[in-house]
């Protein structure tokens, strides 16, 4: 991936390049992202310097949770720093050994609904630092943990911070907890959800027959424009880089697909999700039911996929 380049306009109408920096704290660049957490990479803020005790010994970082419900830490390194994926490894151990105690924090910070709504499967490391060598990017992808690299750039007097996805492992969901087997055993069996919706698990990750052809379409779309992870959750399957930019759910019964992606509204095109619940993640709703309304979509997905 090539460098991000920033340029502003002169007095005279010409680009200038802005150079790049790191901070000089780390707690600076931790304090700049904890402020604006969900925005920048889709996750709630829990908790500061969490202690993992006696025995893991460490402090980390950031603690929080992400729009897909999963456990996620955050590790900063002001400059270039491999032992910043070896941190990982001791959190990520105190995180299966202490359930109890960050659902405590979970339903103390975000409430009971969220705290029930923990996804143990494939909780989410994410590393920020001024750069990262190749052996980190390789370890990367041979982990089975879900880990995200991503690069950070200071601009224009320290005015404009910007963070870059250098690389993303998606990880292999470890067994979850009994609670959620059971819950998927019923799914599978056609109990559908709690509220009587469709699941994207009863489809085993596929779009119902009346849909398949529709789906691949809108399938081909999302992920047009480069390089995108498809990630099929409890009820919806999540199109996400740096965060989510799509969420997909499946309306066999009407044939149409919903779409909800992070872009502004579109008058007569899509609706405003902005305080009504909804599965997923983004507050702009598509109904598609033919690929004429895909097509329409086009220009929205490609701003979704700009955005994330």
């Amino acid at each position: 991936m090539t460098d991000l380049k920033l340029f502003r306009l002169d007095t005279e109408g010409r680009d200038i390049e802005l150079r790049g920096s790191t901070v000089a704290l780390e707690v600076e660049l931790q304090r700049r992202v904890e402020a604006r957490m969900e925005a920048m990479l889709g996750i709630r803020f829990l908790a500061s310097e969490k202690p993992t005790g006696p025995w893991h010994r460490g402090r980390i970082d950031t603690l929080g949770l992400n729009e897909n419900n999963r456990p996620a830490l955050i590790e900063y390194k002001k400059g270039s720093d491999s032992g910043v994926l070896s941190q990982a490894f001791p959190y990520l151990s105190w995180l299966e050994s202490a359930h109890h105690e960050f659902e405590a924090l979970v339903k103390e910070k975000l409430g009971a609904e969220a705290a029930e709504s923990i996804d143990w499967r494939n909780p989410r490391m994410v590393c920020i630092a001024a750069s990262f060598s190749h052996h980190d990017r390789v370890a990367a992808q041979r982990l089975r943990e879900r880990i995200d690299l991503v690069r950070y750039r200071i601009f224009d007097g320290r005015l404009l911070l910007s963070l870059l996805l250098i690389e993303s492992a998606p990880g292999s969901p470890s067994q979850a907890p009994d609670r959620r087997q059971h819950r998927e055993r019923e799914i599978a069996a056609g109990a559908g959800s709690r509220d009587g919706k469709p699941s994207v698990q009863a489809f085993s990750g596929a779009a119902p027959a009346c849909l398949r052809d529709l789906y691949a379409e809108l399938d081909e779309t999302l992920t047009a424009w480069g390089e995108v992870e498809v990630a099929p959750l409890m009820h919806y399957i999540a199109y996400r880089r740096m965060v989510n930019l799509a969420s997909v759910i499946f309306r066999p019964k009407h044939e149409v697909i919903l779409v909800y992606l992070r872009v502004e509204l579109e008058e007569g095109f899509s609706r405003d999700m902005r305080g009504i619940g909804h599965l997923g993640t983004g507050d702009l709703e598509l109904r598609t039911a033919s690929a004429v309304g895909l097509e329409k979509a086009g220009s929205l997905i490609r701003r979704a996929f700009e955005a994330a």
